[in-house]
């Protein structure tokens, strides 16, 4: 075992993108700290962002115990609806919800050096954010295609970072001699059509329940549709996995993807130190619900991780 006094403390921490799941990154910074670690910088995205800026600002705890208290008809309440040609939730209400944690400020001023990414649709292009206001990188960093209105910003329409670059682990802010360490929140698993069929369920109830008066036929439709996948899935798995196959299903499949062989190649080019992954499948996208559950999960992680380097 490596003699402990020569262990690398100080840490570059880089958080994924994965929706609910980056709850887990709240437990990840814990079980660093808890071993002596001290993170001198952190880069996110999507999910990691909102972690990553609460934790710089020095709010991790007041965060956590904001996560801990929602209950699931609470997540829907910070959900402003408004079903456009591009979006079906504007992202106002949880940003204001964060604001009352940490008020908005310049990244630049922040007491830990943070990076944040959003993906220009226009361009194609990664968007770095290490400056201006907190809540506008963020709130760009987060809009999920087609869910959260694009923010426009500087000529530029910015959805989520994790389009492009899930796991940024070239742009987190290096210091000499710091050891990087990230915490993968999309890592590839087996096949679980259930858990994302059930996501799009949950955003087709929510829909019919908000009684939106010119809302689109594709909607029921959807609910419909998931409806019949979720109460066949047992007698589909029996015949073939191409049963629980559709439009839906298969596109967003295809967004997993994606998603994971974008965060191989990234890890492939810039090895971290320490990795902690958490299957993609482990929990739902909008399972916020379950923060206690994924936050322990992203602590146990990461303390393994912990003890794998520490005895490397």
């Amino acid at each position: 075992m490596e003699n402990n006094t020569t262990i690398k403390k100080d840490v570059a921490l880089v958080l994924g993108s994965g929706g609910a799941r980056g709850l887990a990154h709240i437990g990840a910074i814990e079980a660093l700290e808890e071993n002596g670690y001290r993170i001198r910088s952190v880069s996110g995205c999507s999910m990691g962002s909102i972690i990553a800026g609460m934790f710089c600002a020095g709010k991790l705890q007041e965060s956590k115990d904001w996560f801990l208290s929602i209950k699931r008809q609470e997540i829907f309440q910070l959900t402003d609806f408004s079903i456009t040609s591009n979006s079906l939730v504007k992202g106002t209400k949880v940003i204001k919800a964060l604001q009352e944690i940490v008020p908005d400020c310049n990244i630049e001023s922040l007491p830990i050096p943070l990076t944040l990414v959003a993906s220009d649709l226009l361009t194609t292009d990664e968007v770095v954010f290490r400056s201006g206001s907190l809540f506008e990188a963020i709130r760009a960093s987060i809009s999920i295609p087609l869910f959260f209105q694009p923010v426009q910003w500087q000529g530029r329409l910015l959805v989520d970072g994790g389009i492009l670059n899930p796991l940024p682990l070239k742009q987190v802010q290096r210091h000499e001699g710091d050891i990087l360490v990230a915490m993968n929140i999309s890592g590839k698993d087996g096949l679980t059509i259930e858990r994302k069929t059930s996501d799009l369920l949950k955003i087709a109830n929510v829909l019919q329940q908000q009684r939106f008066p010119h809302m689109p036929m594709a909607i029921q439709q959807l609910r419909d549709n998931v409806s019949q996948r979720l109460t066949a899935i047992d007698r589909a798995k029996r015949l073939s996995l191409q049963g629980t196959v559709n439009y839906v299903t298969m596109l967003d499949r295809m967004s997993d993807m994606q998603i994971q062989q974008s965060t191989l190649l990234a890890l492939q080019l810039t090895p971290p130190d320490m990795l902690a992954t958490m299957p993609q499948y482990a929990f739902n996208t909008f399972d916020f619900d379950k923060a206690e559950q994924i936050i322990a999960e992203g602590h146990r992680l990461m303390s393994e991780e912990i003890k794998r380097y520490e005895n490397a």
